[in-house]
């Protein structure tokens, strides 16, 4: 079992005559607040090691260029923060089942360490490289503020079951992380072979991505911008969290999910800032509701859900309520391509599919009603569900995780309770513009995004 990122770091077990510690990055990609990395360094410390990280330049299901770039910005930085902390990054291209055993036998390591992933493909990756290297192997987990399975051991039906289970073990784990040392001893020269990061362009181009259209507008990865845009945060929008979250007029979101997204940031240290701050509790309150309980709600769905990214890991109630209504008549019925192109006949959707094309990002509220509207004007509630996921996982630099998962299979009752009943939905829940229309001004967020276009279509 993965260990605590919060508790006293875990002692790596080695074996004899070992030259280095490997710790393998691929969740984690930073150099703080990450007990993975600090455990290897403590392991190097304890037995006079030096200690290098490894990264897997490999291929990722449904990711392309604007994911890859704003991964590859981050890993430039925690290259250079590593190597402040006496610890050298190398990156070579292939599978990390390929990679990572290699670079332990060039080094010699006595152990390796890794961070833990909650996604079928990850779980898959660990498993493939404990069983290929010939060395202690240990999992420590870093990317959750209280570990998954010491809070669950099977999948929760909603947030108010999980809830109260993560709140009895946060006391335990809201702290501060014990003190990131530096290694005592550096390699004395970067392995060969290491790709370099300073041409991401080259890189990409290596890759062989798919062209998946126009790259959003440039934000940058990496650990600095994530600390610029949490200090943003909470100086300008922590305070008023509670009331206008939900507003995507307001922008007075986090914007912190795509950090997150790639580990360039810990959830801890995050929490820990906003704990800390002077804003009121119900805003912090509303704060940590997102990013432990519902973000480690979807940890939980990963782990212990094997259909979490498929229409049969809704739950029954949800597939058996759309499934006597799929015969029900559509006002609407788009192809995948009329969804790509935002070309619905509904401008709230039109403009939350080109905010989400433009910048990689989405609003949550608006993604709720986004998905339930794939929802409601596809031919089938499976087609709707596949397209969800596409879309999401095509354009959000934060989609392809548990969260992205999770928050599509949402629309579709994971995670909620059946509603009144209705033509096409059941009794999945349901939303629509004038709801939108009560909660804020729609018409500002059409117009940010398709301007001269209002509520009723084109003037």
């Amino acid at each position: 079992m993965a260990k605590s990122a919060s508790n006293p770091l875990p002692a790596v077990p080695l074996a004899p005559q070992g030259r280095a510690i490997l710790y393998w990055m691929q969740q984690a990609q930073r150099a703080e607040y990450n007990a993975a990395l600090d455990a290897a360094i403590l392991a190097g410390n304890q037995n006079g090691l030096p200690v290098a990280a490894v990264f897997a330049l490999t291929s990722f299901p449904e990711a392309n260029r604007r994911h890859y770039r704003f991964m590859l910005d981050g890993l430039r930085e925690t290259r250079d923060r590593l190597a402040a902390r006496n610890v050298r990054l190398i990156i070579r291209h292939g599978a990390p089942a390929d990679v990572v055993p290699a670079a332990a036998r060039e080094l010699k390591a006595a152990a390796v360490t890794a961070d833990v992933g909650y996604l079928r493909i990850q779980r898959r990756w660990r498993s493939e490289v404990e069983a290929a290297v010939t060395v202690p192997f240990t999992q420590v987990e870093t990317d959750a503020v209280v570990p998954v399975e010491s809070v669950s051991d099977h999948a929760e039906y909603a947030a108010r079951t999980l809830r109260p289970k993560i709140h009895r073990l946060l006391p335990k784990h809201l702290s501060p992380p014990p003190r990131s040392a530096s290694a005592d001893i550096m390699l004395p020269a970067p392995p060969e072979n290491s790709l370099d990061l300073d041409d991401p362009d080259d890189l990409l181009r290596m890759l062989k991505l798919p062209d998946d259209g126009p790259e959003p507008g440039r934000a940058a990865g990496g650990r600095a911008a994530a600390r610029k845009q949490l200090d943003r945060f909470v100086r300008h929008h922590l305070a008023g969290y509670a009331d206008v979250a939900s507003d995507p007029v307001a922008d007075a979101c986090s914007g912190l999910s795509p950090y997150l997204h790639f580990g360039q940031i810990s959830p801890l240290e995050i929490a820990l800032r906003v704990t800390r701050s002077d804003a009121p509790r119900a805003a912090t309150d509303a704060f940590l509701e997102q990013l432990i309980v519902r973000r480690e709600l979807s940890f939980n769905a990963c782990r212990f859900n094997p259909n979490y990214d498929r229409y049969a890991g809704l739950p029954e109630w949800a597939r058996k309520t759309l499934d006597r209504h799929r015969a029900d008549k559509r006002d609407h019925l788009y192809s995948r391509d009329r969804w790509e192109a935002a070309a619905t006949h509904d401008p709230c959707w039109n403009a939350a599919q080109t905010e989400m094309v433009r910048t990689g990002r989405m609003h949550n509220y608006m993604r709720m009603y986004w998905g339930k509207k794939i929802l409601e004007w596809s031919r089938t509630p499976e087609e709707a569900f596949d397209t969800a996921l596409w879309l999401n996982n095509k354009y959000e630099l934060d989609g392809r995780d548990p969260n992205g998962f999770v928050g599509a299979a949402w629309c579709f009752g994971l995670h909620d309770r059946p509603w009144t009943e209705r033509a096409v939905f059941g009794t999945v829940r349901y939303m629509n513009a004038n709801g939108l229309r009560r909660k804020f001004d729609i018409q500002a967020y059409i117009e940010r995004w398709l301007p001269g276009v209002s509520l009723f279509g084109e003037p």
